[in-house]
């Protein structure tokens, strides 16, 4: 649909609005080709560095590269599965299928790290002689910079478009420019004071860091996998609603984002004076819906139902020349993550 909306009405629920945007998800998927002939193409140089170095932690950076491609492969068909549209088995899409290949990813990194740590403590009781130092620093740290720029435009990429494959391929090249770095670090000192086993034990120092990156990777995606409340979505959506609250904006309530692939699901229900019109109401709930769109970009799917308000919502109501006010105003109650995701009308309790 490109900037275009599409608004449908859901039966059974009143005043409920659907705004949904398409992304266009071919640059992604176009950014993650690229990663896959890179992840080939890197893992050709690091192969031939080892054998020019016969570095144990050179071999480690190789393996890893291994898994790039493997990961990089399966991340550009999560992609192409996820960008299909929806169908009568998949109504919401296919967009899940990111979350599955994104734990996969983590899982394989984990591995790698591992590898890395088995291969480093063996080299350190028994170090090999390294050859040509000067080319393999200069080799892999080409190979280190190349992975951190291409990783940072996959994680820029992926944010704007809420697209976890992404933003997993471009922390995995990141946490291989880590490793990398760390290997260069360990050739140099190797260089200068001719120790071989600082070899082994700076692959490992920077192995852990891989772990913990494959970590937060399957934390993730088995967040999004069961539907985990998101904060870090929620919490810039609650100071949007504060800043730019509107008077017949009562409470908002019962909100939940859910992600599927790309697209951004979000409920709320939005209490409005009771004595506004269908029209009215419908109003309100379209300038909840563009203020909430313009923040969170093109891929957002919206449902929000109008809720009435009633005589407890009186004493947290400061809208103005009210003439069928109950109960006096009291004070403002402030959103907040907690009060906004419960599913009731907001009050004063004693």
């Amino acid at each position: 649909m490109g900037g275009h909306s599409s608004l449908r009405h859901r039966p059974g629920f009143d005043h409920t609005k659907i705004y949904l945007v398409e992304t266009s998800p071919q640059k992604n998927i176009r950014i993650q080709q690229w990663v896959v002939v890179l992840a080939i193409v890197l893992f050709a140089i690091k192969l031939t560095t080892y054998f020019l170095t016969t570095s144990v932690a050179v071999l480690t950076d190789a393996l890893e590269s291994i898994v790039n491609i493997i990961a990089g492969a399966m991340g550009l068909y999560s992609l192409h599965l996820s960008a299909k549209p929806r169908d009568d088995d998949h109504p919401y899409g296919h967009g899940k299928v990111e979350f599955i290949t994104s734990a996969i990813e983590g899982t394989l990194i984990l591995i790698a790290g591992v590898i890395i740590i088995v291969e480093s403590t063996d080299n350190f009781f028994y170090p090999t002689t390294i050859h040509k130092l000067d080319y393999g620093i200069i080799l892999i740290a080409f190979t280190g910079i190349i992975n951190f720029a291409v990783g940072t435009i996959c994680i820029r990429e992926g944010k704007k478009t809420n697209s976890i494959v992404m933003v997993s391929s471009g922390k995995h090249l990141q946490s291989d420019t880590y490793s990398t770095l760390g290997i260069v670090v360990g050739l140099i000192l190797i260089i200068i004071t001719d120790i071989l086993w600082l070899d082994s034990v700076v692959a490992i120092v920077f192995a852990l860091v891989i772990l913990y990156t494959g970590y937060k990777i399957i934390r993730r995606s088995l967040a999004g996998i069961m539907d985990e409340a998101d904060i870090e979505l929620l919490r810039p959506l609650v100071n949007l609603l504060n800043k730019n609250r509107r008077a017949n904006w009562i409470d908002v309530h019962n909100v939940r984002i859910i992600k599927f692939g790309p697209i951004l699901h979000l409920d709320a229900h939005l209490t409005v004076p009771w004595y506004l019109t269908v029209r009215e109401a419908h109003d309100e709930i379209e300038a909840l819906r563009i203020l909430v769109s313009q923040e969170f970009g093109e891929s957002l799917e919206l449902f929000i139902h109008s809720d009435p308000c009633e005589e407890f919502s009186c004493p947290i109501c400061d809208k103005p020349a009210c003439n069928v006010r109950k109960l006096p105003f009291k004070t403002k109650k402030e959103w907040t993550v907690e009060n906004i995701s419960t599913n009731e009308k907001h009050q004063l309790h004693s």
